[in-house]
C-alpha cells in the first residue's frame, strides 16, 4: 500500500484546502471586476482626484458657528384665511401688550391640578397629582364640591416633593364632583377638575 492510500483523512483535508484557496481567489477575482462594472471604483477614484490626495474620499467638515438661542416658543402656527392685502391684529404697527414679569412669576408658581379619570364608581378611588412651582415641602389641603356647592375639606392632605404631588381620593358620594387643592399658608388655589361620580 502507498502513503496516500494509508491516509485518507490528511489526503481528504489537503483537498478541502486546495478547494477552499481556489473558491476564494476566483470570489475575489469576481469582487474585483464587479465594482469596475458597477463603477464603485470609480467613486473614490475621483475623489481622490478632486482633493489632489490619493488613497479614497474625505471627509470636509465645515468650520463651527454659533447659534442663537431661541427664546420664543417652538411652534409653528397654520397660516391664516384672511385676504393678503388685510392687516390683521399682529401685523399691525401698534406694540403688542406683554404680560409683566410680576404675572409671569405669578404664573409660574400657581397650583396645576389634573384627575386620573373623568368619571369613577362610587367608592373607587380617583387619582389626583399636580405641579406646584415653588412650593417644595408645603401640605396642600384637598377641597371638594358636588354639583356647583361650597366648597368642602376632604380629609386628606398631601405634601409637595419636587414640586409636584399625587394621591388618591375617594367617596361613595355621587355626582358632578369638583376636586381642587388649596395652599392655605399662601391662599394659593389650584385649578379645579371635575369628575362624575357614580
Amino acid at each position: 500500500m502507498s502513503d496516500n492510500e494509508e491516509n485518507p483523512v490528511a489526503n481528504g483535508l489537503v483537498a478541502l484546502a486546495t478547494v477552499a484557496v481556489v473558491v476564494g481567489i476566483l470570489g475575489g477575482l469576481g469582487a474585483v471586476v464587479a465594482t469596475k462594472v458597477v463603477g464603485l471604483g470609480d467613486a473614490s477614484e475621483a475623489a481622490a482626484d478632486s482633493t489632489g490626495q490619493g488613497g479614497g474620499a474625505s471627509l470636509i467638515m465645515p468650520d463651527p458657528v454659533p447659534t442663537k438661542e431661541v427664546s420664543g416658543p417652538l411652534v409653528t402656527l397654520a397660516p391664516s384665511e384672511t385676504d393678503p392685502g388685510e392687516t390683521t391684529a399682529t401685523e399691525s404697527d401698534e406694540p403688542s401688550e406683554e404680560p409683566s414679569e410680576t404675572e409671569k412669576e405669578k404664573a409660574e408658581k400657581e397650583i396645576t391640578l389634573s384627575q386620573g379619570a373623568f368619571e369613577v364608581a362610587p367608592g373607587e378611588k380617583l387619582y389626583l397629582s399636580g405641579i406646584y412651582p415653588g412650593g417644595e415641602g408645603t401640605v396642600l389641603d384637598v377641597e371638594y364640591r358636588i354639583d356647583g356647592g361650597a366648597w368642602t375639606g376632604f380629609p386628606v392632605d398631601v405634601g409637595v416633593s419636587n414640586e409636584t404631588f399625587s394621591t388618591y381620593v375617594e367617596t361613595y358620594k355621587t355626582g358632578s364632583i369638583e376636586w381642587r387643592v388649596v395652599d392655605k399658608a399662601s391662599k394659593k388655589v389650584s385649578n379645579a377638575v371635575k369628575v362624575r361620580h357614580g
